[in-house]
């Protein structure tokens, strides 16, 4: 059994695991090379050759327990249909919603346009790099991929005033979202993904109606990908009580963002935890980096968990510092 199924599955607190969202990407330098030549990201998640070499980098340079495939959850737009963009020092802009056009998609023709994303699983699937290692598979869950396809942009580029107006529009998407996720969930698995990760990047913007945007959706998520026979770890990013969604979605394993209070968070959750620490920490010394990981690995010595951070690795992380805290979280 591979060490964080070790955790997730048998709850065994032997050892901590170790991999970092966004693994693969761009404070590798072996990664930017690949990403000069390859302006389009969108194009660039779909040549399954290139995201094979970039999924693998990591592993190969730092030996982390498992490979997180280098696709984005707004991979899910783009296979409804909708242009999705990536403008440097801004982030993703999508187009228009063609909701009439969505409504009569088959699965067929969803499937076939990220077709890319699970060859790339299926060419993993048998590598040698991974033996003994999971391979993530990952969605963006409904909520998160609600506001971007209404929204059009990033929300920290400014949320739209008119978002909740067209209640009929919500009620679609939510809709639309719950089957061709799971059938991404699905196609990722039967490709080879041993775990599936939920990012739920905004989760933290709902205020009010958690059952329609929060709870529900999820829940149909992981009830879904657990009766694949697969785990799941689910990320709801700067939600405020952890433990009334755990006790509701009921995921594998929960990753905690580096706002959360660490010990009422060992009291609140009986399910393995993933991650928490604050990726910034990687940018200071490697003195700072040994103290905070080390405090995480105490907290959490008697509770099954798996080293993580509490967001993406950041672009301007050098990597020596990373593969000091492999070591370290490996040596504990």
């Amino acid at each position: 059994m591979t060490p964080i199924k070790e955790c997730l599955i048998n709850k065994s607190t032997k050892h901590n695991p170790i991999w970092l969202m966004r693994q693969a990407g761009r404070y590798l330098p072996e990664f930017r090379e690949i990403r000069k030549e390859n302006p389009n990201f969108i194009e660039l998640c779909l040549n399954e050759k290139l995201s094979e070499i970039i999924t693998l980098q990591p592993v190969n340079r730092f030996d982390f327990d498992a490979a997180i495939i280098f696709s984005d959850i707004l991979m899910i737009p783009f296979g409804l249909g909708q242009n999705v963009d990536f403008k440097k020092n801004f982030g993703p802009i999508l187009g228009e919603i063609e909701i009439d056009e969505i409504l009569k998609l088959g699965d067929y023709s969803f499937s076939k346009r990220l077709e890319p994303v699970y060859k790339l699983l299926r060419n993993l699937k048998h590598s040698p790099k991974l033996e003994n290692k999971d391979l993530i598979g990952f969605v963006g869950a409904p909520w998160t991929l609600l506001v971007y396809m209404i929204n059009k942009v990033s929300p920290k580029n400014g949320l739209s005033k008119n978002f909740f107006k067209d209640e009929n529009l919500i009620k679609n998407i939510l809709k639309i979202l719950d089957r061709f996720v799971k059938l991404h969930i699905k196609n990722q698995v039967e490709a080879g993904a041993t775990i599936i990760q939920i990012f739920d990047s905004w989760a933290g913007l709902i205020v009010k109606d958690f059952e329609k945007y929060l709870y529900e959706p999820t829940a149909s998520l992981v009830e879904y990908t657990k009766n694949l026979g697969v785990s799941v770890i689910c990320f709801p990013r700067n939600i405020k009580n952890f433990k009334t969604y755990s006790d509701i979605i009921k995921p594998d394993a929960i990753n905690i963002d580096y706002n959360v209070n660490l010990e009422n968070i060992l009291t609140d959750l009986k399910i393995p935890i993933q991650g928490g620490m604050n990726p910034e920490i990687l940018l200071t010394d490697k003195e700072t980096l040994k103290n905070e990981t080390k405090k995480y690995l105490d907290i959490f010595k008697d509770h099954p968990y798996i080293f993580n951070l509490g967001h993406g690795i950041l672009p301007n992380t050098d990597p020596n510092m990373v593969d000091y805290l492999v070591k370290m979280v490996k040596d504990y």
